[in-house]
């Protein structure tokens, strides 16, 4: 079992959730990755999608943003997919990749709608194994051609916990933990 848990769910008010839409934006804009909208997958990538949206519009870059709803609505509206309808390079935000099944997901509806995966933004990348010796972030780069990114990875967490005496006592689980399922920047087990 994992020692730690990201809990986007946490960011539950205007100002925390205002500045995670900035953390994404900086992060976003820093790594150049080449998109035409954004597309959050439900649910927690409802309001990181509109938050980042939001911030991104704020310095000067307009984007038109969707999201899928886990059950297809079938009055108003209708469909399974909110928002601007998808098209072009679409950038995927999530907030955390273990597995990547949410954005594989993403990528079906994605190119189910003839547009095309333009990259990913995540919270934190756990730089776990997927089903091989590639991380879930190198192998949807693989299959899909999907460049991405993240605001914080599993290496600048125990960066930090060496650096904060009070926490270093969470260190060797983190450490034994990313021994035995996690990755390097390289990609090697």
């Amino acid at each position: 079992m994992s020692p730690y848990f990201f809990n986007a769910g946490l960011f539950n008010d205007g100002d925390s959730l205002r500045k995670l839409g900035q953390f994404y934006a900086k992060a976003i804009l820093a790594a150049q990755l080449p998109f035409d909208m954004l597309f959050g997958s439900a649910y927690k990538g409802i309001p990181l999608v509109s938050a980042i949206a939001i911030e991104l519009a704020e310095r000067g870059y307009n984007y038109p943003f969707c999201f899928n709803r886990k059950e297809v609505k079938d009055h108003g509206e209708g469909g399974n997919l909110v928002g601007a309808p998808l098209g072009g390079r679409v950038l995927i935000v999530d907030d955390v990749i273990s597995a990547g099944t949410s954005v594989r997901e993403s990528v079906g509806y994605i190119l189910g709608s003839g547009a095309v995966p333009g990259g990913l933004i995540i919270a934190l990348d756990r730089m776990e194994r997927g089903n091989g010796t590639l991380s879930a972030m190198q192998e949807v780069h693989h299959e899909f051609g999907i460049n991405g990114t993240s605001i914080a990875n599993l290496d600048s967490i125990i960066s930090y916990l060496r650096d904060r005496k009070d926490l270093v006592h969470n260190l060797r689980a983190m450490e034994e933990y990313r021994a035995r399922y996690g990755v390097n920047q390289s990609g090697a087990a």
